[in-house]
């Protein structure tokens, strides 16, 4: 009977813990990948992103709100990484407001190191930290609006090596590039295989918002 009232115990107190934090992951809206495809900026187009921002949303019970990937993409049929995301307002998993609405977001939003989180809450490294990770790939101009000065990465399906590029922003809002600070327009990645975008200071990841 002792050992059974501890183990009931210990099942209530890891309750008790996990609750406060599922109840903030299905209010989120809003995190930095924790993980990349693994294959450079080849993420399976639009649609593979979309479904990588759903899966990691939905592995932490904020499944049932509909993601997208911030990620423009260039040429016939092209999209503004703006256009896709919704109207906001959106939030990490903490509840602390990143942006109210689209025009925010592209301009005095909250965006910083402590408040771009990854869908489990916790934070990636930036400049400074090793290994630095903050270069986030979004295709965009300071605007949201796609870029012209990178192709993509053939619009997130190429990791070829010695071809293509990708706008990256920094989510720390610090580094180098034209827009150091920037938090979607940076600079050019390097190339878009794995290494390339590990050799300029990224892995892969990407912003995700809920669209409804």
């Amino acid at each position: 009977m002792r050992i059974l009232q501890l183990l009931c115990a210990a099942i209530l107190l890891c309750l008790l813990s996990v609750s406060p934090a599922l109840a903030q992951a299905s209010d989120m809206t809003f995190f930095l990948t924790s993980v990349g495809s693994g294959n450079g900026a080849d993420l399976g187009g639009l649609a593979g992103a979309d479904a990588h921002c759903q899966s990691l949303a939905a592995a932490v019970g904020a499944g049932n709100k509909t993601w997208r990937a911030y990620l423009s993409t260039t040429g016939s049929g092209g999209v503004n990484a703006r256009d896709r995301i919704g109207s906001g307002p959106w939030q990490n998993i903490k509840g602390v407001v990143v942006a109210q609405n689209v025009d925010q977001l592209h301009g005095e939003n909250n965006l910083t190191k402590e408040t771009v989180l990854n869908e489990n809450g916790g934070m990636t490294n930036g400049r400074g930290d090793d290994p630095n990770q903050h270069d986030i790939l979004t295709g965009s101009n300071l605007d949201g609006t796609a870029s012209t000065d990178t192709d993509a990465c053939s619009n997130w399906t190429s990791s070829a090596d010695g071809t293509g590029s990708a706008m990256v922003g920094h989510f720390d809002r610090q580094g180098g590039g034209a827009n150091p600070t920037s938090w979607n327009s940076a600079h050019g990645s390097r190339g878009c295989s794995q290494a390339n975008l590990v050799g300029t200071g990224g892995n892969g990841y990407f912003y995700c918002f809920a669209a409804n």
